[in-house]
């Protein structure tokens, strides 16, 4: 579903990627970990269009979407998560769902003149889909709530359920249980089960806590300093020395300082 082929970013003098090439398998969850500093958002950031590559190439679903923007890959059913939620904090939970759904006709002027019939046929589907994803994430008691009131978790269940709203091949999901109580990251480790499970979805993840990947992923990447240390199952990577070095290492620097 995704390759990433011999891909490097370079900022300056500083190289976040370093000639990167992994492979991600329809239908599978994928975790990407790596200590603070590795280059997984960057790396997401290449895949989604969000940077373009210094070098490399970056596959999806069988077509070389290389300089593609985040847009044009939405609509070929590439969606993202971010690490610090990105709702519209003026609209209600309700609302930042049914923007969600692209090239909608009432966001031609002219259309809103001479289609009113179609726009009202299209938010009639639109809600129906948006509060049906509500109750499945158990945000229904707040669908009338300003997104920007909701708690750090809402907020990430929210993320997420807007990758349902329409027709989603991938998501890449980066640190969606960061910040989150117990309760609600069972809440989302079920969403993405599901998602996985009945829809098809395939999911790439950025996360820190070992334990949720392990429950969620049977296969893991791992980065460290901006190239790839291993790749393997949970136990193997969590077994690995150069994995334990890596994060040891990282610690102890950070202790120095």
């Amino acid at each position: 579903m995704i390759k990433v082929n011999q891909i490097s970013k370079n900022f300056g003098g500083v190289t976040a990627v370093d000639n990167v090439t992994i492979d991600i398998s329809a239908g599978s969850i994928t975790g990407l970990i790596g200590p603070n500093g590795a280059g997984k958002t960057t790396l997401f950031n290449l895949i989604s269009g969000n940077v373009e590559p210094s070098s490399g190439q970056v596959y999806f679903d069988g077509s070389n979407v290389t300089g593609m923007t985040s847009n044009d890959l939405f609509h070929k059913g590439l969606l993202r998560t971010f690490q610090i939620p990105h709702e519209f904090g003026k609209l209600t939970v309700l609302e930042n769902l049914m923007v969600v759904p692209g090239n909608q006709t009432g966001e031609s002027l002219l259309s809103s003149w001479i289609k009113p019939k179609r726009i009202q046929y299209e938010e009639k589907i639109n809600l129906e889909k948006a509060r049906d994803v509500l109750d499945l994430l158990k945000l229904g008691q707040v669908e009338n709530e300003l997104a920007g009131n909701l708690s750090g978790g809402q907020k990430k269940l929210l993320e997420l359920g807007r990758t349902m709203m329409v027709e989603a091949k991938a998501v890449l999901l980066d640190e969606v249980g960061a910040g989150v109580n117990r309760t609600l990251l069972r809440d989302i480790e079920e969403i993405i089960i599901k998602l996985h499970r009945d829809s098809g979805y395939t999911f790439f993840m950025i996360e820190h806590d070992l334990e949720f990947i392990s429950r969620l992923c049977n296969h893991v990447i791992v980065l460290s300093e901006g190239a790839m240390l291993m790749e393997g199952t949970p136990r193997e990577v969590q077994e690995n020395e150069a994995v334990i070095e890596a994060y040891l290492g990282a610690k102890k620097r950070v202790n120095h300082q």
